[in-house]
């Protein structure tokens, strides 16, 4: 389990080529716990994505990254016929990418792809749960259908 204090540099070499910056190296340290965070304003209580020093719907610096369950439901579904090389990734099959939205609140979404399903289970208003897998050596957050039927 990777220690919460992770240096930046650490945790940008950990992350080769995503788009870490200071509003989201929060959400980055708590992957590598196996923890799916998104920002939540502490005046409202509003969660958002993406990461935002500010709260857009009252405007206020008082946000912080907060775990969610990952539960939800499948929002958007695509499969992906070419794209670039990426370590587990094998697009002689279709190579699914999901937006859940969230059970935390409407709206609050994140991308991935669905893991242990064959693509004609994966559809829209799926329920589906958050799972991790390892690619290039640092956990990614995935989703798994509820009832792969």
């Amino acid at each position: 389990m990777a220690s919460p204090e992770v240096s930046d540099e650490d945790l940008v070499a950990r992350f080769p080529g995503e788009p870490i910056t200071h509003d989201n190296a929060a959400q980055y340290r708590g992957r590598l716990r196996r923890e799916l965070l998104m920002n939540r304003c502490e005046d409202c209580g509003r969660w958002h994505a993406p990461a935002k020093p500010v709260c857009p719907d009252c405007w206020s610096w008082r946000v912080s990254a907060e775990p969610v369950s990952g539960d939800g439901e499948i929002y958007l579904a695509i499969f992906l016929h070419r794209g670039p090389d990426a370590p587990g990734v094998d697009y002689s099959t279709p190579y699914p990418v999901v937006t859940v939205e969230l059970a935390e609140q409407e709206g609050l979404r994140f991308t991935s792809t669905v893991v242990g399903a064959g693509n004609d289970a994966i559809r829209i208003g799926a329920p589906v749960s958050l799972t991790w897998i390892d690619r290039a050596g640092v956990p990614l957050p995935v989703f798994e259908l509820r009832d792969p039927r």
